[in-house]
């Protein structure tokens, strides 16, 4: 079951939270900087241990002072006019975060918007990829049971339910 709500993702209690990481996961602005100081300088430690993480791909860390159990980073494309794979790329980013979640036994999951802020993704398309993504795999992924999309602010939570309401 998908759900779109808004708030602050590291208040979020799930078995996984992910982050809209940067390719080094040693922290940066917007959500990715907001879970790393909640979390606190363990989660900076682990990350450099995994020495970054390609876009479109996700690693995965423990979630420290974080209500979540996990950490699941994700760097998502930087939007060039969508003529580089941008598109495939976040379907990338949503897939192989939900892959993580289900190897590790998580039930529960909670998303960003991932590069929809600083990476200029057009929301209209990025929800769109998102809400198909995240139900397509579900539906043949049942060990999943909720994913929560934590909107930031009304108008990304309005793209998004737009989104989940044509679907």
């Amino acid at each position: 079951m998908l759900k779109i709500i808004m708030g602050d993702i590291t208040k979020v209690k799930a078995d996984a939270i992910v982050n809209a990481a940067n390719t080094s996961l040693l922290g940066g602005g917007g959500v990715d900087g907001a879970i790393h100081r909640a979390a606190g300088p363990e989660l900076l430690a682990e990350c450099r241990m995994l020495h970054g993480c390609k876009t479109g791909q996700a690693k995965i860390t423990k979630g420290y002072r974080l209500p979540a159990k996990y950490v699941i980073h994700t760097p998502g494309p930087v939007w060039n006019g969508g003529h580089k794979g941008e598109e495939a790329l976040l379907k990338s980013c949503y897939e192989n975060c939900l892959k993580l979640a289900s190897e590790y036994g998580c039930e529960t999951v909670a998303f960003p918007s991932i590069s929809t802020g600083i990476y200029r993704f057009p929301l209209e398309k990025a929800s769109v990829i998102a809400v198909e993504t995240i139900l397509s795999y579900c539906k043949e992924h049942p060990e999943i049971q909720e994913v929560q999309m934590v909107c930031f602010d009304e108008r990304t939570k309005g793209y998004y339910e737009k989104a989940l309401s044509l679907l």
